[in-house]
């Protein structure tokens, strides 16, 4: 979009709260529009964010803002990954430009940044449940305020969308569910039709001759003619209405509508507030809408880091690969050589890597939606029968199918590989997208193999040892750009359970899992140059651990510091103390780095790093002090480098 496509932004600037909404008009409305998709694409393009998702719901907001009373009415945003049109018509306008940094504008729906945030969302297909939860509440409290819940098409998919569908259709609280719908092509004709007969369907005339036709039918004609009149209706409405499934759950269907028409959003709204009971509003929207390289590929332009404007294309290169794609080709060669193996994912081809897959073995290929739990059952009903299933999920999501991997795929002690991507922090998007919890959860199920690899090299082997290991297993690695290492042509599977000794020592071990082992090492480097004669441990695998090498290595340096990318209640760290109790190793003091009892907002992977204690400068200056403090003295050494590529690299007194 060119800059006097927009004129500037008069009326956007005058925009602090959605009242002043409700003073514009038509005209006036469609060009705020074109300025709010001009303020988001010039802010992503510059911090990066989901653009598209949140330019297709331009004027969809803008009528919900127009039409109901928020604060006081209640919205709750699916995901919330498009809210971005709403923050900035809700007094974060001024602030926008800090759009996912510390401390700024969060890119999801926060309820303590803004009061017209009525819920944290940041998972698929929560706000239903949210919302008729308002709902009930509202209705204890004998108020009369609006809530609704606007949820896409994708988040549908989601077990607990219908959960909350469900539950509300025989509830009869007043909720109004906007069904974004960004995937269905509808011609103009039938969009006109549909406008036509929904200005009839959401009219109050409309709605009281309906039951008042039905009265007299039942007083008049007796019970058997009212019923087969509405199995009539039922069966035309079936054929001409395609929200027949919504009504059987017991909502008033009103839709489909064009969903970037602002002046009709809002009569529809205005009409709909009159209805009682619960209501579903389907509303056609185009992902992308405003900006041309996000229309002709949504999917790419659904997260975005910074791009240049003028033709989309990304601002950051690298000459490394991402942890994603090395996983992704790994899994295709793997695949080439073994027929059992399958690719899953849950509606994330793109994220995770498999679209190559897909296009290789497309009847290997399955993409179950966003269903997390039923992936992970699902993976397990293929195991059962030889098949070799690699679920790829974003740590953050995997969390919601805790209870399968737990009672349907370990309890059964089934082949399923669980390709754990984006673990660690995550960075910009926040507290509900970091993966920090993974090993707390996982490490603590029987029969699980979890790892963890230091570079893109050891990737590729933890890929084939767990999906040749008879078993559960799971592998986590980070977002973002790999570490460059020159990968071998031949991948060879690692020993259960074996860590790798990276430099040997005296005065301190390093017990490092995970990308923390490029902080570790780094570290030992810099106090071996200061006089210190420090151990490093790759762990490699989070369980089982290698009892015999951390015991023996700890027993020997007395100071133990491990450090990991995860939370510290149930981690790594946790796993490495437990070992010493259950082989009696008492002749060792432990310190662990990791996450604390927190959330980790918003921000910079490399800041998030830097204030959680988890960057090398901060890695190593806890490594440094934690040996002040036990007394250790440096002294002189012969020296020498340390070689991560090495193992067992002695570093011994002078």
């Amino acid at each position: 979009m060119k800059e006097n496509d927009v004129s500037s932004y008069d009326i956007l600037r005058r925009i602090d709260n959605p009242a002043e909404i409700k003073r514009l008009n038509e005209e006036e409305l469609e060009l705020l529009a074109a300025q709010i998709r001009h303020r988001i694409i010039d802010v992503v393009s510059r911090s990066g964010g989901h653009l598209a998702s949140s330019l297709g719901v331009v004027e969809l907001t803008i009528a919900l803002n127009y039409a109901f009373n928020f604060p006081e009415d209640k919205i709750v945003w699916d995901v919330g990954h498009q809210c971005y049109a709403h923050k900035i018509l809700t007094g974060r306008n001024e602030r926008f430009e800090t759009l996912r940094q510390a401390d700024g504008v969060s890119g999801f729906p926060r309820r303590c940044e803004s009061e017209y945030d009525a819920f944290d969302t940041g998972h698929a297909g929560t706000s239903i449940s949210a919302a008729l939860g308002m709902a009930s509440a509202r209705d204890h409290h004998k108020k009369d305020h609006k809530v609704i819940a606007v949820i896409g098409d994708g988040s549908m998919t989601s077990g607990l969308a219908f959960e909350g569908l469900n539950q509300a259709g025989v509830s009869k609280s007043n909720l109004t569910v906007v069904l974004n719908d960004n995937k269905m092509s509808i011609s103009h004709n039938v969009g006109a039709l549909s406008q036509h007969l929904n200005r009839i369907i959401t009219g109050r005339w409309y709605t009281r001759m309906r039951e008042e036709f039905n009265q007299v039918f039942k007083t008049v004609m007796g019970g058997q003619i009212t019923h087969f009149a509405k199995r009539v209706e039922e069966a035309v409405k079936g054929v001409i209405v395609p929200g027949k499934l919504f009504e059987d759950l017991g909502f008033k269907y009103i839709g489909p509508i064009e969903g970037h028409e602002t002046s009709y959003l809002i009569e529809t709204f205005e009409a709909v507030k009159q209805l009682k009971g619960p209501k579903l509003v389907h509303v056609i929207t185009t992902k992308g809408k405003g900006y041309g390289p996000a229309e002709k590929k949504s999917h790419a332009f659904h997260g975005v880091s910074p791009f240049h404007q003028e033709t989309g294309v990304s601002r950051k290169k690298s000459k490394n690969p991402t942890y994603t794609s090395v996983f992704a080709d790994t899994l295709v060669e793997l695949a080439g050589e073994d027929e059992k193996i399958i690719g899953i994912t849950a509606a994330m081809p793109e994220g995770t890597g498999l679209l190559n897959f897909a296009e290789k073995f497309p009847d290997r290929f399955y993409d179950v939606g966003i269903a997390e739990e039923h992936a992970t059952t699902f993976a397990a009903g293929l195991a059962t029968e030889g098949m070799k299933p690699v679920v790829a999920i974003y740590s953050t999501f995997l969390q919601r199918a805790f209870d399968q991997i737990l009672h349907d795929v370990c309890l059964m002690n089934l082949n399923v590989t669980f390709a754990i991507d984006r673990a660690g922090i995550v960075g910009e998007d926040g507290a509900t997208h970091q993966g920090l919890f993974d090993i707390s959860f996982l490490r603590s199920i029987p029969n699980m193999v979890m790892m963890a690899p230091k570079d893109e090299g050891e990737l590729r082997r933890m890929l084939k040892t767990a999906i040749s290991h008879r078993g559960p297993a799971a592998i986590r690695y980070p977002r973002g750009v790999a570490e460059g290492v020159k990968l071998p042509k031949v991948i060879q599977s690692l020993p259960v359970g074996k860590g790798e000794l990276l430099t040997d020592g005296t005065d301190i071990l390093i017990i490092a899992i995970g990308t923390s082992v490029n902080q570790a090492v780094p570290t030992a480097q810099t106090l071996l140059d200061e006089g210190y004669n420090p151990a490093v441990i790759n762990a490699r695998f989070i369980k089982p651990l290698d009892e015999e090498l951390i015991t023996r290595m700890a027993s020997k340096c007395g100071l133990v510091l491990t450090v990991e990318e995860g939370v510290l209640a149930g981690g790594f760290g946790s796993a490495v103390m437990e070992l010493f109790e259950r082989r009696n190793v008492t002749d060792v003091t432990l310190k662990r780095i990791g996450i604390e009892d927190m959330f980790v907002q918003h921000g910079a992977q490399s800041a998030k790093r830097k204030e959680h204690g988890l960057d090398t400068e901060s890695v190593t200056r806890t490594a440094r002090e934690f040996l002040r403090l036990h007394g250790k003295k440096p002294h002189p050494v012969t020296g020498g480098v340390i070689d991560s590529e090495k193992k067992a690299v002695g570093f011994h007194s002078g």
